[in-house]
C-alpha cells in the first residue's frame, strides 16, 4: 500500500480554539476528561438523529484511533484529501454551514485505495463521527466508554 504524506493541515476545531492551547489543554486534562465529557450535538430533525448512531471509542478499529490522534495533533495526514470540507450531502449529520465538517481517512489494511472508512469532525471538541461504509451511515464517537 502506498501512503502519501500531505502537508500538515490544522483541523478547524483546533484552529478555532487557538491551536496549541487547545491541544495542550486536552493533553493536560488527560483520559479522565474524555470519560466525563459528552460530545454536544446541535438540535436536528428527528430523521437526522435516527440516521446517526453512536459507537464507543474502544470499539473503533485501531486505525480509527490513529486517525483521531493525528487529528488532535494537527497532522501530518496520510492522504492529500484528509482535512477537506465534508459537505454533508446525505443530510445524516446535524445541519451546519459549509465548512463546519471535515473528513479524514481511516486506513483500511490491504485496500489499494483509501477505502470506505472515514472520520468526520465537527468544530466542537470530540464531535467526531465514524463511517465504515462511505457515508451510508454515521456513528458519533463516545469517548466515555
Amino acid at each position: 500500500m502506498r501512503v502519501i504524506v500531505s502537508r500538515m493541515r490544522i483541523p478547524p476545531r483546533i484552529a478555532a480554539f487557538g491551536g496549541v492551547a487547545a491541544v495542550a489543554a486536552t493533553l493536560l486534562a488527560g483520559p479522565a476528561a474524555h470519560a466525563t465529557s459528552a460530545p454536544a450535538v446541535s438540535a436536528a430533525p428527528a430523521s437526522t438523529v435516527n440516521a446517526v448512531g453512536s459507537v464507543c471509542y474502544s470499539a473503533l478499529p485501531s486505525q480509527a484511533h490513529d486517525t483521531l490522534a493525528l487529528i488532535d495533533q494537527g497532522g501530518p495526514f496520510p492522504y492529500s484529501q484528509d482535512g477537506v470540507v465534508f459537505r454533508n450531502r446525505e443530510h445524516f449529520l446535524p445541519s451546519h454551514t459549509t465548512g463546519y465538517y471535515h473528513e479524514y481517512t481511516v486506513i483500511t489494511p490491504g485496500s489499494p485505495t483509501r477505502g470506505a472508512r472515514r472520520i468526520i469532525t465537527g468544530q466542537k471538541v470530540h464531535e467526531d463521527y465514524y463511517t465504515a461504509d462511505h457515508y451510508a451511515s454515521f456513528r458519533l464517537v463516545n469517548f466515555g466508554c
